[in-house]
């Protein structure tokens, strides 16, 4: 059977769906998952792009052995020297190179000939392999290219060093017969073909980007490029997790292999939604909390009788446990450390006795402690920045009748380590408790967006809140967990605010997208 390469971009192209802004912290931690999940290409970033990029694609090609480390460049010898110095210390460093190919592109966004976009794209790639082992190419808009012209650059960014020819569906215009087609006719049509992988790119503006990625492997592509959950840019890109699991339950359509762990994509599918505030749907597919519920009569008794009539997918095939309850009050340390240790966690001693706490805690307060539980408080704990000046929350108290209006009173340590507190009202219990915190905070806030989800079922789940807003004119977002709505509401403002102490963000040079 033939072998088909991951390439997963969550981390760049799904780091920039609206809204998305992860620290390098969580960065590390998704880039870990990854590389357990079995992915052999990650896209850490587009060092170029900022400070805080560059810091991150850094840190995870000194972290990541088991994966190839790549990061985006455009077609400028800055952003190559740059994304070199942040992947020079990978076990694998390639670099992905783009530039568009597409009439309305070149002649719009680039203002260049057709001429001048070949040797564009000719001397820069010339100019990676100086350095870099692999290097992919990529031409922009690809679908909407002429064929013609993609096989006479082709052509030449290969001779010029190119490993890997990316042919991206950059607006998700196109069709999986269309799509299929175009690589039938550059495997057909470029001479030296053979010298370089072929690899696919798709986004899901019109639905198509799983399908079209298929529809690319059937057609002699050996690289699919998606994020988890197919988060990305506007509708978001091909979700790896259903092409993985299309390639494992139609096999004998699709006859081709993955390095895929298939038990982990649960795990890698909450990490990630978890990190960046984007709840998946309750239908989404394989991973979607409804694609293993049976609410029809009809179905009940079908997957009772038999699974198989109405599950084509079983949830163990995935990493969704039909049992997670695992430890209670009454769990010591060791037992707390192994099973964090089971669920992918590499926790420093000081954070290890944090997390433990926290459980301990939740514990005296919640009966049932479940996987879900557990993942939320370790996520958090190693997530959180040390040695960071920032505000702490310190007490608060909020007073609330239908006759009265809700008044907070908060208390917080600042980054100079001064103890402020104040009251304010609010139309509500969460709205008084954020313009106390704002009338707190010296810095320049304001709140854009506000989610609350529970974290497992019953009375007694964790609340999780994700926010964003705009602190001194950086767009940040935070999140917290708690059992009490308004503790976690608390945090996770707060969460946002230290976010801008951590992160250092500067401004981002130019969007990217393929």
């Amino acid at each position: 059977m033939v072998h088909v390469n991951i390439f997963d971009t969550t981390l760049r192209d799904g780091e920039q769906s609206p809204g998305v802004n992860l620290n390098q912290l969580e960065k590390v931690e998704i880039a870990r998952q990854l590389e357990r999940f079995g992915v052999d290409i990650m896209e850490a970033g587009f060092p170029a792009s900022s400070q805080g990029d560059f810091e991150a694609v850094r840190a995870i090609a000194r972290t990541i052995k088991n994966s190839s480390v790549t990061g985006l460049a455009r077609a400028v010898k800055s952003d190559i020297d740059i994304a070199w110095d942040a992947l020079k210390d990978a076990a694998e460093p390639r670099l992905h190179v783009f530039l568009a190919t597409s009439p309305i592109h070149m002649k719009y966004k680039l203002m260049k000939t057709p001429e001048e976009v070949v040797e564009t794209a000719v001397n820069m790639v010339a100019y990676a392999r100086q350095r870099f082992p692999h290097v992919e190419w990529s031409a922009e808009d690809a679908s909407r290219s002429d064929l013609d012209f993609l096989v006479q650059i082709i052509t030449k960014v290969i001779d010029a060093g190119a490993t890997v020819i990316n042919l991206p569906d950059t607006v998700g215009y196109t069709t999986p017969e269309e799509y299929g087609r175009m690589f039938r006719y550059i495997r057909e049509n470029v001479p030296n073909i053979d010298k370089a992988a072929l690899s696919c790119h798709c986004h899901d503006d019109l639905g198509m980007a799983v399908a079209n990625s298929l529809a690319a492997i059937e057609n002699g592509v050996t690289q699919v490029e998606g994020t988890v959950n197919g988060i990305g840019e506007r509708a978001g890109n091909a979700a790896l997790e259903e092409i993985a699991v299309a390639l494992n339950i139609r096999h004998d359509k699709y006859p081709f292999t993955t390095n895929l762990v298939l038990k982990e994509i649960k795990r890698t599918s909450d990490l990630v939604s978890r990190f960046t505030g984007m709840k998946v749907p309750g239908n989404k597919a394989v991973v979607g909390k409804n694609a293993f519920a049976h609410e029809s009569g009809i179905h009940q008794d079908g997957v009772l009788k038999n699974s198989a009539t109405y599950e084509i997918i079983t949830p163990e095939l995935v990493g969704v446990a039909s049992n997670d309850l695992v430890l209670g009050k009454h769990s010591g340390r060791h037992a707390f450390k192994d099973k964090a240790e089971q669920m992918g966690f590499e926790l420093s001693q000081e954070k290890l006795n944090e997390a433990f706490q926290a459980f301990k805690q939740l514990t005296d307060r919640k009966k049932e402690v479940t996987d879900e539980d557990l993942f939320t408080i370790l996520i958090d704990i190693q997530t959180a920045a040390i040695d960071v000046k920032k505000y702490e929350l310190v007490a608060f108290q909020v007073q609330y009748g239908s006759a009265n209006l809700p008044t907070s009173t908060v208390a917080l340590t600042t980054p100079d380590g001064e103890r402020v507190e104040t009251a304010c009202i609010g139309s509500g219990s969460v709205e008084a408790v954020f313009n106390t915190l704002e009338a707190l905070v010296k810095e320049e806030i304001h709140l854009t967006d506000f989610n609350l989800n529970s974290v497992g079922k019953g009375r007694d789940a964790l609340a999780e809140v994700h926010v964003k807003m705009t602190v001194n004119g950086a767009v940040v977002s935070g999140r917290a967990s708690a059992q009490d709505v308004l503790e976690a509401s608390a945090k996770a403002f707060l969460n946002a605010v230290n976010r801008v102490f951590f992160n250092q963000l500067t401004a981002i040079k130019e969007p990217a997208a393929l």
